[in-house]
């Protein structure tokens, strides 16, 4: 049996405010080895900044639990609010800038927003930080990149040795002993 079909995939939901570092920590995590919404065909959907939509298909989900492989998913505090509700057993690691004014930095040296939006992104972080006490498991402070990474990459190895997720696996081991 292999040990795609012991377990359930892990839903790991990685969120922050923008400019956190986000989309870099989930590389690193990843370096390890018309309208769909009134279908109800998201896992989670919104409308960010009253601009953006997005969301996550359900069928992703599926596909994921079909080969056996762990999904994870970049969304917002919104999103991730949605998927807990639907998913409880997931997990949601939430990243955090070293400050107020190192994130402001960084989206100023980014040089995608005006002055008006990066107050609106800084009022936004402030709100995400605070309802995020509530809903995730892990946090990590992104203030080195690489140790960040490695903390992230730490929380995926730690839940995959959990005894909740990886109790299918060990049950076939320990009876391959007679347990």
């Amino acid at each position: 049996m292999s040990e795609a079909a012991d377990r359930d995939p892990l839903v790991l939901i990685v969120s922050g405010p923008s400019g956190s570092g986000k989309s870099t920590l989930v590389q690193k995590i990843l370096e390890m080895p018309g309208t769909m919404a009134s279908r109800d065909e998201f896992l989670e959907h919104a409308r960010v900044f009253g601009k953006h939509s997005y969301g996550t298909p359900k069928k992703w989900l599926a596909e994921s639990k079909k080969q056996g492989k762990d999904m994870v998913l970049e969304i917002d505090v919104q999103g991730a609010e949605q998927v807990k509700q639907k998913l409880p057993e997931s997990v949601a690691i939430f990243i955090l800038p070293p400050s107020r004014e190192e994130l402001e930095r960084r989206l100023r040296h980014r040089g995608q927003d005006s002055g008006e939006e990066i107050a609106r992104r800084l009022s936004k972080a402030s709100a995400e930080i605070a309802a995020s006490k509530k809903l995730y498991d892990f946090y990590v402070v992104n203030d080195d990149v690489e140790r960040a990474g490695r903390e992230a990459q730490a929380i995926l190895t730690a839940l995959r040795c959990s005894s909740a997720w990886g109790r299918g696996r060990w049950n076939q081991v320990l009876a391959s002993f007679g347990g």
